[in-house]
């Protein structure tokens, strides 16, 4: 990737739409873009200018379009850029990029304009991952932790804890290197306590992993029972519309039934499973083996009982099966038994009146968030590759700690801190490699 090159890329989704934007990024971006346009007024940065899209040679019009300038360094790349705003036809927008190649552009690679920024340093690599994370929300509240995300939060996080360890290797550097000088030598005890006071802030945002893993992926939630308890119905109520055939009949589903909802702002994806019994038949013995299949894959299994019948030996089996699992039990049809009151903690809920829907919607939440999910700080951990890095840092720092309690020389030990801060460096992209950034920002789509 070479930087001083001008690239050119379609930044809206592909298909056609009311706009499109083609957006043209480096030192010749003006003088590219230039001969295409008809403008009424010149390009300044920071105005948008109406005007026309025109062949190079002939003057002949081709649409009407609206430009916009950016000048370096207060552009998103921070190279000068010019965005075209035309009608969304992709004849017309391919049509631009193929006048900003033939006048030496460069097409831009997947997620280079925001490789750019983070090369040029405008944004670091928690900001850069955000941004990918903003484009691809689901619900509202991925998109408001995304924008935490890309304002810098978990950056912010980081900060005053690679600080403090910074501070200590600088002081035990300064008392290896200057012990001649009289310069004092950190006790063994100091050492430990100033790297516990590294450790706690490090390990909580390492506990935030498992919440921020469940907004920023979702979960699987199977729904799972005997035939005709109404897990279809209570499906239909959580996806607020109807979505799964409902009859009297048992054994009505004999397929998965999934779709997706978010529930406190985390894509839920329920699934609807067939009746769990002896099979009367091969299409219900396979359906049944699939219910068994998404039970297993689920993240949440939610019970379903009938409040209206008593407990059969089936709803024990299977309630024997979900034993150690994070599971949650419905006694659903309440209103066909409004006296019944059950002693193992299940939810007592109606699909026909909405009784207890509410109360399941919060209970599914805690079990996705925990207590304290609602109530998580900004910044963080959100991915697979953050959370390793975390890892690696503490271990790190443990083995720093357990040194210093056997007196190990603080050469040795300054190894182990330097091991410790170089994966924090790793998470805003101070010390990441080449190739770890390039499958970053490959998933990254073209135009962004």
């Amino acid at each position: 990737m070479h930087l001083d090159d001008t690239i050119v890329a379609i930044a809206t989704p592909a298909g056609r739409g009311g706009i499109g934007v083609v957006r043209i990024a480096g030192a010749e971006a003006k003088q590219i873009a230039a001969p295409m346009l008809r403008l009424r007024h010149p390009l300044e940065a920071g105005r948008a200018v109406f005007g026309e899209l025109i062949e190079p040679e002939t003057g002949e019009r081709i649409d009407e379009v609206v430009a916009t300038c950016f000048a370096s360094p207060h552009s998103y790349t921070t190279d000068d850029i010019v965005e075209i705003s035309a009608h969304g036809s992709p004849v017309v927008l391919r049509h631009v990029v193929e006048l900003a190649l033939a006048r030496g552009a460069r097409l831009a690679e997947p997620g280079e304009f925001t490789m750019r920024a983070f090369l040029n340093g405008r944004i670091d690599l928690t900001q850069a991952e955000a941004v990918r994370d903003l484009i691809d929300s689901q619900t509202l509240f991925q998109a408001k932790v995304a924008a935490q995300q890309l304002d810098g939060a978990l950056a912010k996080r980081l900060q005053p804890i690679k600080i403090e360890l910074v501070q200590l290797i600088a002081t035990m550097e300064a008392g290896v290197d200057f012990a001649e000088d009289d310069v004092s030598v950190l006790p063994g005890k100091e050492i430990q306590k100033r790297i516990a006071s590294v450790q706690a802030p490090l390990q909580q945002l390492r506990s935030s992993f498992a919440y921020g893993k469940m907004v920023h992926e979702g979960l699987t939630l199977a729904i799972v029972g005997r035939p005709n308890v109404g897990k279809s119905s209570l499906f239909n109520c959580l996806v607020e519309r109807e979505r799964a055939i409902v009859t009297a009949t048992p054994g009505t589903t004999r397929d998965l039934v999934s779709e997706t909802v978010a529930i406190g702002g985390i894509p839920v994806r329920l699934i609807d499973t067939a009746g769990i019994r002896a099979a009367h038949d091969e299409a219900e013995s396979i359906g049944i083996k699939k219910s068994y299949e998404a039970l297993a894959d689920a993240d949440l299994v939610l019970v379903v009982r009938d409040a209206a019948q008593p407990e059969h030996a089936e709803d024990a089996a299977l309630l024997e099966k979900v034993s150690g699992r994070n599971s949650l039990q419905v006694l659903n049809k309440a209103d066909l038994n409004p006296a019944a009151r059950n002693g193992s903690g299940a939810l007592r809920t109606s699909a026909i009146t909405g009784e207890g829907i509410p109360e399941l919607r919060a209970e599914i939440l805690k079990h996705v968030a925990g207590e304290a999910g609602s109530q998580q700080e900004s910044g963080f951990l959100t991915n697979v590759r953050h959370q390793r890095l975390v890892d690696d840092s503490l271990q790190a720092l443990e083995a720093a700690s357990a040194a210093a309690r056997n007196n190990t020389p603080h050469e040795m030990i300054l190894l182990d801190l330097y091991h410790a801060l170089r994966p924090l460096d790793s998470i805003t992209g101070e010390t990441t490699a080449d190739d770890i950034l390039n499958l970053i920002f490959s998933s990254f789509c073209i135009g962004k």
